[in-house]
This record gives structure tokens, sequence and C-alpha cells, in this order.
């Protein structure tokens, strides 16, 4: 099934206790479509970047079966800019600079040749573009996935609230839940956030993996403890690229099938903070990704008599 992704794609600037970038390729989309890319062969894009962009970035994505017919160039621009600092524990971090840039101005427009999408991304940005995304396409996605972050919360509630009344699913970490619904207890929190609209929702925790609710079932999946954590930058777009990749390709929106995604997600997110940027995602083999769910199932994994 055809996936469409709408978010930014960007250049950062990263310093981790283990190293750090110059400009490297990121952003939203870049992260999700490229995830999302192992799983279903029809997916697609639709964001902004300024003639800075490397052509030889654009390539990479339709090596990966990543339709660029949506990314729009602005030639006299430049690209979204972003550059932070992350603390020693990792979970933390300092944004050191923001330019928007072209991304100020982004105004999705949805081609005649996405119109089929089965399932849509909304990747993280301002709640009434996302809003917009959704209103562009004739005939309603039969799965519309949605992430969010804390400042929307805190500058553009109405926008967000509606948006979210409008989706089927949506991610945000434990922190945003609780900023969301005013609620500590994240069962609770998902309660709330449920009973405005989406029959789905994933509370992202970060180190300490996922949590799952649909309808009234809950699913936990652990995070991979691992040996090397060199960059988390993205790894909340991969794991929902991972998701929502791995629905399309199955095309099966149960709770079993869910449960079965959110560990591909997962898996995807573990090889993402492996490196620095995408680079550890760009050149996965279908053997490095099986063995990698087969660790979070053996992690896991057990019997009672």
């Amino acid at each position: 099934m055809s996936l469409l992704t709408v978010g930014s794609v960007a250049f950062d600037a990263i310093e981790t206790p283990f190293g750090k970038t110059d400009k490297i390729v990121g952003g939203a989309a870049t992260y999700i479509a490229l995830s999302a890319s192992y799983f279903t062969q029809k997916n697609r894009m639709v964001a902004v970047v300024g003639g800075d962009f490397p052509q030889a970035m654009i390539e990479t994505f339709h090596n990966h079966n990543i339709n660029t017919e949506g990314l729009e160039i602005v030639k006299e621009g430049k690209t979204f800019f972003w550059s932070g600092r992350y603390h020693a524990d990792m979970n933390s971090r300092d944004t050191l600079d923001t330019q928007l840039n072209v991304f100020e101005h982004f105004d999705p427009t949805i081609p005649e040749s996405y119109q089929d999408t089965h399932y849509l991304m909304l990747g993280n940005m301002i709640p009434a573009l996302q809003a917009k995304t959704l209103s562009l396409l004739t005939n309603r996605p039969k799965f519309v996935m949605l992430d969010t972050m804390n400042l929307w919360i805190d500058i553009a509630l109405d926008d967000l609230k509606d948006i979210i009344s409008k989706v089927d699913c949506v991610t945000i970490n434990d922190e945003e839940a609780r900023m969301l619904t005013g609620e500590y207890s994240l069962r609770k929190a998902a309660r709330k956030v449920m009973e405005m609209g989406p029959s789905t929702l994933i509370i992202k925790k970060g180190e300490h993996g996922a949590l799952l609710f649909k309808d009234d079932r809950i699913f936990f999946c652990p995070a991979l403890p691992l040996e090397d954590v060199f960059d988390p930058t993205g790894a909340g777009d991969t794991f929902a690229g991972g998701f929502i990749g791995y629905l399309a390709k199955t095309d099966d929106l149960s709770f079993e099938n869910m449960k079965r995604a959110i560990i591909y997600g997962s898996a995807m997110a573990s090889f993402c903070v492996e490196k620095f940027g995408t680079e550890r995602i760009l050149n996965l083999t279908e053997t490095e990704i099986d063995n990698r769910v087969m660790e979070f199932v053996q992690l896991a994994s057990f019997e009672i008599n």
C-alpha cells in the first residue's frame, strides 16, 4: 500500500558526548521516509528544501524508492537548519541554533499522483499545516498518523486538538502526553488523548521503550540495550517510519499486527542511534533488520507454567 510522508527535510549540526558533525541531512520527513522504505515500495514525500540541498541526497531518496515529486525546491532559498548539543545522559539537549529558512513559509501541495495514498504520516510541524495536508487529499487515507511536540501544546493547543480529532493514531512522548492531558498516569493520559478522537496512541519513552494503546488494549515494547548510542536525533521519526511502513506493507490494522509494527519501528530506531544522522539507516539489509527484530523478541519472551 502507498505511504505519504509530510514534514521537514533539513540540515542538522549535532554535538553529543561521542562527537560532533558539521551540516548533515536530517528532518522528520527524511528519517520517516527512509525508515519506511525498507517496508513499502510506494513511498512518497511532501517537503520543501532550498537550492543548497544536495542533489546526491535526492538521488539517495530515489534509490530508496522514495517518490520526490512532492519535494519543492526553492532555488533562491536555504534549507531548514537546526543545531543542538546533547547532555551526558543523551536524554536532554540544548538547541543552539534554529533557522527555519524555506520551511517558515512551507505550504504543502499534494501532487495529483499522490491522491491515491492509503497511509499518511504527518510529521512534526505546525498543527494547522498538518490539518491542511489532510484536507488536500480528495480521498481520506485508510490510516492517518500524527507526530507532534511540546511546542505546539504550548502555543497552538486548539489547532493541535483539532487535527488530533481527525487522525487515527497519535505518537508523542511521555512528557508531552502529560502536558497535553494534565494526567501523570500514562494510562489515564492515554485515555484522555484517545477521547479526543484517535483510536490508537503511541507513547514513546525513549531509552525505556514505547507503549501502544488501541481501544482498551495496551502493549509495551522495551527498548533494546545497545553498546553504542551516538545520536538520538532522528530516533523518534525513524521509529514512526518503521511503524507505519510496516502497516503499509502488511495492510493490517489489527491490534496484533500493530504490536508487530511497534517492534519493527523500535528495531529501526535502534539502528538510527548507532551512528550520526541517517548514516546507519541508509544501507541496512533485510537480514540485519530481521536479526534485530529477533533481539527484541528474545528480550521480552518468556513462558509461565
